[in-house]
């Protein structure tokens, strides 16, 4: 008899970092730390596209340069000893929205604590997916609310030449990174999303690129939420949003810039909705993520219950007599 994988009973909230859960961007205790032109840095990474094209490169990771561009300032000493445990810890000055982390917690009580949920077992789970650094959103304010992290990771291993020979000469002796051993970029955020729709992060046996059939899915599509800033995020609203998943952007409460930028992509259907980056108690956004959570429990609900009338037959009933 054939069996699911998996009960589907799981609402996934993937979230965007940058500019979504903070105003700004992740890096900035880093420079901070280290006395760095957080201006000059970002305008030293915008101009790497054209330096490169201008010594013969064609095939440039745009998304991904400023991470290269991190490990040169280690490189130069101007991030003497930047290793994964100081990112981590320069994540916990990282400050986040109104509302955060508090509403993670918030909206995955209101769900599991509801009698007619639980009954089913539904929960909530939240993610995030980012082209930031991973070692920093692991030591921020939301980590203890999140189920699993996808962004760029740093090492401070060295794998040289006949390295299998010495495995106790691995390490940077310095404690500094060295190498980029992980990026995501705008447009492979979507195999993370794949991943949690398979199950991959929860079993390693099950490769991303497997055909696994619909109902046999960890996460459907149509129980994620996925939330974000802006048009980078565009190929992960195309592929949750086409699949039956729902979408929400947000922006920087009283920029008018990013107000117009979220509307562009309502008009151009490639979101449901949009509200400020506010996630109080109460708030646009907060009702908003939170009801359409809401939506989705009640749908599993019935699909489970669907379910199960179909599967479970008619008991035998006494038939009267002519």
């Amino acid at each position: 008899m054939a069996r699911q994988l998996f009960p589907q009973n799981v609402i996934a909230v993937i979230w965007d970092f940058d500019k979504t859960l903070i105003p700004g961007n992740m890096q900035k205790p880093l420079f901070r730390h280290y006395g760095i032109d957080e201006a000059a840095f970002w305008e030293e990474v915008d101009g790497l596209e054209a330096f490169y094209r201008s010594h013969g490169s064609t095939l440039i990771a745009r998304d991904t340069l400023y991470l290269n561009h991190l490990l040169s300032y280690v490189q130069a000493g101007k991030m003497p000893g930047l290793s994964n445990a100081l990112l981590r810890e320069l994540g916990g000055e990282i400050e986040f929205y109104d509302g955060m982390p508090e509403f993670m917690e918030r909206l995955r009580k209101n769900i599991e604590s509801d009698p007619e949920f639980a009954e089913h077992q539904i929960h909530v789970e939240h993610y995030i997916v980012s082209t930031g650094l991973r070692q920093m959103i692991l030591g921020s304010a939301v980590a203890p609310f999140v189920t699993d992290v996808w962004a760029s990771e740093f090492t401070e291993l060295v794998a040289p030449p006949g390295y299998l020979e010495s495995q106790d000469r691995l390490f940077s002796p310095d404690g500094e990174i060295k190498q980029l051993i992980y990026a995501i970029d705008n447009t492979t955020k979507t195999r993370a999303i794949f991943e949690i729709n398979k199950g991959t992060n929860k079993n390693p046996a099950i490769d991303v690129n497997a055909k696994i059939a619909r109902e046999d899915r960890r996460v459907p599509f149509q129980n994620m939420i996925y939330v974000a800033d802006g048009p980078s995020d565009v190929p992960v609203f195309s592929v949750v949003e086409a699949n039956g998943g729902r979408t929400y952007a947000v922006y920087r409460p009283g920029s008018e810039v990013e107000f117009a930028q979220a509307n562009r992509l309502l008009e151009q259907d490639r979101i449901d909705a949009f509200g400020e980056a506010d996630y109080t108690e109460g708030s646009h956004t907060a009702m908003w993520l939170t009801q359409t959570a809401r939506t989705i429990a009640r749908r599993i609900v019935r699909d489970r219950e669907e379910a199960l009338s179909e599967r479970v037959g008619l008991p035998p009933r006494h038939v009267p007599d002519d």
